[in-house]
């Protein structure tokens, strides 16, 4: 009988065997086509915002000229100059800036409590509750505007920046997406808690709170967002224009004489506008992506 002998394995034939596993597998027809067609979409979405950029770097008469250029003749920052040298604009940006920390304020603090309740806690109503929540978030804004103006008239708080914040302190969204995350912690966590003599108190603020981080981003984010660039709103409840926020100052100053509207200032403004809501989502961009893929918002 013939013996074979056992083939002997170089160490140069593991490694060419590992490197073979390791090589990256070559990109697919389809999958080039798909990373093409997302670029040529982010490049469509991109489009409006490099106009409004370029636009804001161009004089109101080379605008005139030619309102399509997508680059300037020559490049010039005196729109921002003159936006921020503007009678009443630090006004408007300070009114924008505390508008917006109170709605995010009263959504963390209103949407983490009522979305904990809803999805830990077992009381009378609480289907009723969580339908209500949801038909809120069905209900056009419009259909609830006059009835929101009647009760922050009948509070006294026209013209005020609290009548411009209350009616989003607690978004029927950020209730939402607070319950959906509540309801993915382990019931097991709490009870351990609970054992160990921690109250409800306790569990909401040192165990539930921490876990919620991404939830708490992605609520901030929308919150902020809902608030700073509400425009209908702040026009009706705000009477004088020390009540203006960012927005509506920017559409009352950008008007020049005789009606003529300003573009090099709005466009300016509207770079202002955009950038708070920029830093913020670059910030929490990691949590965000987090806390939509944890609540299941699409």
């Amino acid at each position: 009988m013939t013996v074979v002998a056992p083939t002997e394995i170089t160490h140069e034939d593991v490694l060419v065997e590992q490197g073979a596993r390791a090589a990256p597998r070559g990109l697919r027809t389809p999958e080039v086509l798909l990373y093409l067609a997302l670029a040529g979409v982010a490049g469509l979405t991109l489009l409006p915002f490099g106009w409004v950029a370029s636009g804001s770097l161009r004089s109101l008469d080379d605008i005139r000229a030619d309102p399509g250029a997508w680059l300037p003749s020559e490049v010039t920052f005196d729109n921002f100059v003159r936006l921020f040298a503007t009678q009443g604009f630090s006004t408007y940006l300070v009114n924008s800036v505390v508008v917006a920390a109170i709605v995010v304020a009263g959504n963390i603090v209103a949407a983490s409590a009522a979305g904990y309740a809803l999805a830990k806690f077992d009381f009378a109503g609480k289907r009723i509750a969580f339908g209500a929540v949801m038909a809120a978030l069905m209900v056009p804004y419009t259909a609830t505007f006059v009835p929101q103006f009647v009760v922050t008239t009948n509070l006294g708080l026209v013209d005020t920046l609290a009548g411009i914040a209350l009616p989003s302190l607690a978004l029927p969204i950020s209730i939402f997406i607070m319950r959906q995350y509540a309801s993915a912690v382990p019931d097991e966590l709490l009870e351990a808690a609970r054992i160990d003599g921690a109250g409800e108190l306790r569990i909401f603020l040192r165990i539930f709170l921490p876990l919620a981080g991404p939830a708490l981003a992605t609520v901030t984010i929308m919150s902020f967002l809902a608030s700073w660039n509400n425009f209908i709103w702040p026009l009706v409840v705000a009477q004088s224009t020390s009540a203006y926020t960012l927005p509506v100052g920017l559409a009352a100053t950008s008007q020049a004489a005789q009606n003529v509207t300003d573009y090099g200032l709005m466009l300016a403004g509207a770079i202002v506008v955009m950038l708070p809501v920029l830093v913020l989502f670059l910030f929490l961009q990691r949590y965000f992506v987090q806390g939509v893929a944890a609540t299941g918002l699409r």
